[in-house]
């Protein structure tokens, strides 16, 4: 009986043990949920302040009045339906253009066994460790020289040149598929162009969404690959255009908060409905290396 009671006891206390530990777990995770939401909310309130009100003291987080009149201002100041047509035209590209290029190297660095496979693979994870801004500055002048500076293509180009993170990503998530499957696609016959399009993408599919969802965020965010090479304001991207609300002197803080609100619009669409996919992607391509 004693020893029925002392191990009640363990039990009970092992239970309330976890049960707390829960708890902080819990509490830590809504205070940090709450530290990275607070921004957004913060700027979608000075979205709706006057100027003056933005700067108030004490800060408010609800307007004494609400200007909705900042978001018509916001979007008829500057041609924003330009910009976001440039934006949407560039993500699109870029993203169709990496996730098939990551693809397939993924594939044949992760699949195919050729010589000096493992050095491309490192030549991919060095060029991961070599900043944005470096390679950016030789192929200003290549582009230079080719007279594509203040055009699309060269940003389309400048994105291609730069993809190694997919590459990794898909390299990861094909290896932890099994050999199997490609060595019978081969005893029936098929080539590697069907394996690869049969087989491996359809097994792919959770990598290429959440590859595909990262790209467009990345794209439609980009403010430093435009800013390089875009000179005329027809041209611009959202995030070029954000900029422009600031002025020599001043700077319309309510203005530039509604603009910005409306240009996260399409990334937060896009994240709730794909964040399934970036969940799993994320999972599996981290299980095999």
């Amino acid at each position: 009986m004693q020893k029925m009671e002392e191990s009640k006891k363990i039990l009970i206390g092992g239970k309330t043990k976890k049960r707390i530990s829960n708890l902080i777990i819990q509490i830590i995770l809504i205070i940090m949920a709450a530290l990275a939401i607070f921004p957004f909310l913060w700027m979608v309130s000075t979205s709706l302040k006057g100027a003056q009100e933005a700067f108030a003291y004490p800060p408010s987080l609800i307007p004494e009045i609400f200007r909705w009149e900042n978001y018509k201002k916001a979007l008829t100041d500057l041609p924003f339906d330009k910009a976001y047509f440039n934006s949407l035209k560039l993500a699109v590209i870029n993203v169709t253009g990496q996730v098939t290029t990551s693809a397939m190297a993924g594939y044949a660095l992760g699949k195919l066994k050729f010589r000096g496979s493992n050095v491309v693979f490192g030549g991919f994870i060095t060029v991961m460790m070599v900043p944005y801004t470096v390679i950016s500055i030789p192929l200003f002048l290549i582009f230079s020289e080719l007279n594509l500076i203040d055009t699309h293509l060269a940003i389309i180009l400048m994105t291609f040149a730069y993809m190694p993170m997919g590459v990794f990503l898909c390299r990861q998530f094909i290896m932890a598929l099994p050999d199997e499957l490609i060595e019978a696609a081969i005893i029936d016959g098929a080539n590697y162009g069907s394996i690869f399009f049969r087989i491996i993408v359809p097994l792919i599919r959770p990598a290429l969404a959440s590859l595909g969802i990262f790209s467009f965020m990345w794209n439609w965010n980009s403010f430093y690959t435009p800013l390089i090479f875009l000179n005329s304001q027809d041209k611009f991207t959202v995030p070029l255009l954000l900029n422009m609300f600031k002025g020599k002197y001043t700077v319309d803080w309510s203005l530039i908060m509604a603009a910005s609100t409306i240009s996260i619009i399409p990334v937060l669409i896009v994240y709730l409905f794909a964040q399934k996919h970036i969940i799993e992607g994320i999972t599996i391509t981290g299980m095999k290396g």
